[in-house]
């Protein structure tokens, strides 16, 4: 009798999905008036995903040599203990903060 207990609590426990990990957003309002929410998720710790000029995009994570760098469809996001800056196409490097 125990041991049919112990199976289905097992079973039980290990269908039960795990508790989902926090995501965080990030408000940025640019010094060129623009602004933009950027959304890290623990699962998916190699990508930035942004939602800036009306549509949703995934930059994704590259090397540094200060703080973090993400780039992709010509976007560049890059977060560092001197602040946050992000360039877009062929517009000039733009000083963020967070709002």
């Amino acid at each position: 009798m125990n041991r049919k207990i112990l199976i289905v609590l097992g079973t039980t426990l290990s269908a039960t999905p795990m508790a989902a990990s926090a995501e965080t957003f990030q408000t940025y309002v640019c010094a060129d008036g623009s602004q933009f929410v950027a959304a890290f998720y623990p699962q998916d710790s190699r990508r930035a995903h942004l939602q800036i000029d009306g549509r949703a995009i995934a930059l994704t994570k590259r090397v540094a040599l200060s703080g973090t760098r993400y780039t992709g469809q010509g976007i560049t996001l890059r977060i560092s203990r001197a602040g946050t800056s992000i360039s877009r196409g062929k517009r000039p490097v733009t000083a963020c903060s967070l709002q």
